[in-house]
């Protein structure tokens, strides 16, 4: 198993232990002055008398802090500060001071911090763990809270959602209360057929606040928008979606009463009540027992005895194998088929980062260009740093390996925002739009995402919400290659070679293919204006789904998008409204309250006096409040508006700007 690169010294000097250890000293060929990488007497002490010990590592670059943050997950500092505050024991403390020399970092421990946090370590374990609410982040539910949360989706969608027991915690396992494991299941039950899935896992470390809640509004946002956004809606009439909102119920518990708690509750072996548990990310049974995981039953991140060991664990481990096939031989080299079907994504908090396997080895994944692909696509929606995943050291018995190295499904870690507790502010106006932007697209490509992931998108399809039966309409977009994030490396150029849509069945369904032109006359960019001219009259009446992909000059596909075209029964109706304005004056047409429109092409055209300055305003009522949607404001009194009307109500506003006289508008709809 090859190290990560970015450490010189051989692995002897990474494990040099300090004077209060009683391990013998490294061999004489580590290039290391032990006095400059050992814990002092008083730093010992420090670690004996203290449940937490919280270190701080001031470093030099974006690359320092990448390494640490995918080894360690920081719980304070971060990459603009140029310092990180991890928690950890005292063997990594002195690893970290080892490779401290080798990269201009200093690594001491943080004694203010540290007293912070084992007086509210004291004070939760005080006070127990029955909070039924987030003091200070009200954006965030409690365990109690997701669960009401997801039974009311259930409710409310009955026919898109479920919501299922498929294991234990702990705490519940032992017959001490805890939790039901949880997942809620999204996808259209009247719709048959194979369908690929996506399984997100959420809050494994129970420290983690934003994780869960992201997961739950992704959730809430895929069932709101189902019938209303195309996309949306195919997505859910065939692939399926399984959320595990509350992974660690029993440590998130304790988390949301303000501690710093990583691991579940299991004590085994460990007799301090702050530092039991084991960390559910390295207790996975693939690669279980390599490097980054612990033996020490009170260390942060304690292996567990034996892989699978952890309840919630076993819990996922049979969720993923009951739902993905197995794509992938038994050999680490082993590729699975470049068509695999499914994804999988971990959620966690925090530092800005999509790691995909593996991570306890530098060797590439067997499908590791693909991997590497869809990361950087991922990572292009929330800006994070794309990454394989292993870091300053491999870490083992983590999710992703587990569904990758086991099953060979595409799978992900995805490390929200800035910190365990984030403000709700950032949150809401930063996290939550951005990686639920992430999630979708990951969603878009489930259907084979070591192929979609490298093909092109399809963005901004438009045409007419509504067409006369026998007409033709306009269909145009944008086939776009250049949409990864380029920070860590590069994607190849791809240019587009073609675009093409399809009617009502999608192309995995055998839909027929149209072809589109590039609208400047040939393809070969890496970002290309399509249009075609869609006719309807073998359409019926109703509501259609017009699906879009494009193709790289590799012939990769990329995921499709969609939008809905309803096809009327009648010719479009004009209109005509006259009425007469002083200067500065306006008025409505055919009224203040407007007029209800199923949607489809608005289009108004106003004349007035030859010698005024008449302006035509089209505004839309949204719940009491009218804005305009579509405007001509020319020097004369003669002006046009044409507009792609969602369903609505609407209303005509003609301005004499200028001038005074009569005027006539004419309205078709």
């Amino acid at each position: 198993m090859k190290k990560s690169p970015s450490l010189a010294l051989p692995l002897s000097a990474l494990l040099l232990l300090s004077a209060c250890s009683t391990s013998p000293t490294p061999a004489a060929q580590a290039p290391v002055p032990a006095v400059s990488a050992t814990a002092s007497p008083s730093e010992c002490a420090t670690f004996a008398a203290n449940d937490i010990v919280i270190t701080r590592i001031d470093f030099n670059t974006d690359r320092d802090f990448i390494d640490i943050a995918k080894t360690f997950e920081p719980v304070g500092g971060g990459k603009a500060q140029r310092y990180v505050l991890v928690d950890v024991s005292k063997d990594d403390f002195e690893r970290l001071r080892v490779t401290a020399l080798t990269r201009g970092w200093k690594v001491q421990i943080d004694e203010t911090e540290t007293a912070k946090q084992n007086a509210a370590l004291r004070q939760v374990n005080a006070g127990g763990v029955t909070s039924q609410s987030i003091s200070g982040y009200a954006c965030y539910r409690t365990v109690e809270e997701t669960y009401a949360s997801a039974q009311s989706l259930v409710t409310q969608y009955p026919n898109l959602a479920s919501w299922s027991p498929i294991g234990q915690s702990w705490l519940k396992t032992q017959g001490r209360g805890g939790y039901d494991m949880n997942v809620l299941r999204l996808t259209n039950r009247n719709t048959g057929g194979t369908k690929p899935k996506m399984v997100v896992t959420a809050a494994i470390h129970g420290r983690e606040y934003t994780t869960a809640e992201l997961v739950t509004r992704f959730g809430e946002y895929l069932l709101a928008n189902y019938g209303k956004d195309a996309d949306v809606t195919w997505m859910l009439d065939t692939q399926e979606v399984d959320l595990i909102l509350q992974t660690n119920p029993d440590g998130r518990k304790k988390a949301e009463a303000g501690a710093l708690w990583r691991k579940n509750v299991n004590p085994y072996g460990c007799s301090t009540a702050s530092k039991q548990g084991t960390d559910l990310n390295r207790n996975f049974s693939f690669a279980w027992g390599g490097g980054g995981a612990s033996t020490d039953p009170c260390n942060e991140t304690f292996r567990g005895v034996s892989g699978g060991s952890e309840p919630e664990v076993q819990t996922v481990q049979n969720f993923l194998k009951a739902t993905f096939a197995d794509q992938r031989g038994p050999g680490r080299t082993d590729a699975a088929p470049a068509g695999t079907p499914g994804i999988y994504l971990d959620i966690h908090s925090y530092s800005d980062l999509v790691l995909w396997p593996w991570g306890d080895t530098s060797t590439v994944a067997p499908n590791g260009t693909a991997l590497q692909s869809l990361g950087r696509k991922l990572a292009y929606f929330n800006g994070y740093t794309p990454e394989q995943a292993v870091g300053l050291y491999p870490t083992s018995g983590t999710t992703d390996d587990f569904a990758y190295g086991e099953l060979g499904v595409a799978a992900y870690t995805i490390e929200l925002g800035s910190a365990f507790f984030e403000s709700c502010s950032s949150f809401t106006s930063d996290v939550l739009p951005k990686n639920q932007a992430a999630l979708l697209y990951a969603l878009r490509t489930a259907r084979a995402p070591y192929q979609l992931g490298s093909g092109p998108d399809a963005l901004n399809v438009s045409a007419p919400a509504s067409v006369a039966t026998g007409a033709s309409f306009t269909l145009t977009g944008t086939i776009d290659s250049t949409r990864f994030n380029n920070s860590n490396g590069s994607e190849p150029s791809r240019p587009v070679s073609g675009a093409e849509y399809f009617v009502d069945t999608a192309p995995w369904a055998g839909g027929t293919a149209q072809a589109m032109t590039a609208s400047d006359g040939a393809f070969g960019g890496t970002q290309e204006g399509v249009r075609a001219t869609v006719g309807t009259s073998a359409l019926g009446a109703g509501r259609h789904t017009i699906y879009v992909r494009g193709k790289n000059s590799s012939g990769t596909y990329g995921p499709v998008s969609a939008l809905f075209v309803t096809v009327g029964g009648t010719t479009p109706t004009t209109t005509t409204y006259t009425g007469s304005l002083g200067s500065g004056a306006s008025a409505y047409q055919p009224n203040a309250s407007g007029f209800s429109y199923a949607g489809g092409t608005l289009k108004g055209s106003l004349t007035g006096p030859g010698t005024a300055d008449f302006d035509l305003y089209l505004q839309k009522l949204s719940g009491s409040t009218w804005s305009n949607v579509a405007a001509s404001e020319g020097s004369t009194s003669t002006e046009s508006v044409s507009y792609a009307a969602a369903s609505g109500t609407y209303r005509w506003n003609v301005l004499a700007y200028s001038g005074s006289g009569a005027y006539t508008l004419t309205e078709t709809r």
